[in-house]
């Protein structure tokens, strides 16, 4: 079989290997599509908080079931699927809490272990997801769509619930997209006037650029009181600053970017707006079961995000396009079928 492995930042090759076997316990996926992640471009650019090489990439896919043992879970061959990427110690004081997501040895395919984008994969039974009928590119975006749902979830959006989302990227449009299920009047802001466009068709309430006219604009729509709900999805400290600037006093913040670079920032601030912070990290089980069966009602169609689809062979040409293009593009997938 084929797959693909980032050897050093900016070396991208197809390559053979060993196709899997089946393992108790296990099944053999064969993948169909598979998306960049953002995290997966870090990688390749080298910037990427947990990446290590040589390291195959890969967590969003959808995949066939080719061969799998008895199970209680109605997995049979020929099914199309999805599955949870990331694996937990089972033990630490987090997994004891049934708080898989962010396990203290996790490990999520692509970054802290090898992914999925490989031809045939084997994935434990008990994290693999029955795809409900959705077509292979919908169930692909499943995963990156959870890490929206959750950041959502976590800061407990209400219906009437004014929520700014910083970022337009990937991960911005789909908070946006899962703050709107839960009820929440959405705003956007990024630096990109081009990805703010690319927003449009998703029913905001409002966007704006990102310039030095920032707290004007937040105060000019809100009235001054600040955003009940701000959802952090770039990953800088500046972005994380503009998200404590805009939410108001009581406000919740949800911070699902990931950087590298540290902030000088005066804390008293949390104080004083007695401010919500919360982390959001992956996703639960349930994250994925409820966006299946939400998807599958048409609450969003998820496909609206899909820039480019690449061929398995012209990966290596996929990461160097989403690399150097990326202001203009959201999802790139790679078709593996």
């Amino acid at each position: 079989m084929k797959q693909i492995v980032i050897h050093t930042p900016g070396d991208v090759r197809v390559e053979e290997a060993e196709r899997p076997v089946l393992s108790e316990g296990h099944a053999i996926l064969k993948l169909l599509y598979g998306g960049i992640c953002g995290s997966d471009l870090g990688t390749y650019r080298g910037t990427f908080l947990y990446a290590d090489y040589p390291r195959i990439p890969g967590h969003e896919f959808s995949a066939e079931i080719v061969e799998i043992g008895p199970n209680d879970r109605g997995l049979v061959p020929g099914m199309v699927v999805t599955a949870n990427p990331y694996f937990n110690c089972g033990h630490c004081y987090s997994c004891q809490r049934g708080f898989r997501n962010c396990c203290t040895s996790n490990q999520t395919m692509g970054a802290q272990r090898d992914g999925a984008f490989r031809e045939y994969i084997t994935m434990p039974i008990d994290r693999i997801y029955d795809g409900r009928g959705l077509d292979p590119i919908s169930l692909a975006l499943i995963e990156p769509f959870c890490i929206s749902y959750h950041a959502a979830k976590r800061v407990e959006i209400k219906p009437g619930d004014r929520v700014l989302v910083i970022g337009a990227g990937t991960i911005g449009h789909l908070a946006a997209a899962a703050a709107r299920m839960l009820g929440g009047e959405v705003w956007m802001t990024d630096i990109s006037a081009h990805k703010l466009e690319m927003a449009r068709p998703m029913g905001l309430a409002g966007s704006f650029l990102n310039g030095e006219d920032f707290q004007e604009r937040v105060d000019a729509i809100t009235g001054g009181r600040g955003f009940d709900v701000c959802i952090e999805a770039v990953g800088l400290p500046s972005t994380f600053q503009n998200a404590v600037d805009a939410a108001a006093f009581r406000g919740r913040v949800a911070v699902v970017g990931i950087g590298k670079q540290s902030l000088d920032f005066f804390y008293s601030v949390i104080q004083t707006k007695e401010l919500d912070i919360r982390g959001s990290r992956n996703a639960l089980p349930e994250d994925f079961l409820e966006l299946i069966e939400r998807v599958g009602r048409g609450e969003f169609d998820v496909k609206s995000i899909v820039s480019a689809v690449y061929a398995l062979e012209e990966a290596p040409r996929a990461f160097q396009d989403f690399a150097e293009n990326g202001a203009n593009l959201l999802k790139v997938l790679i078709r593996f079928c």
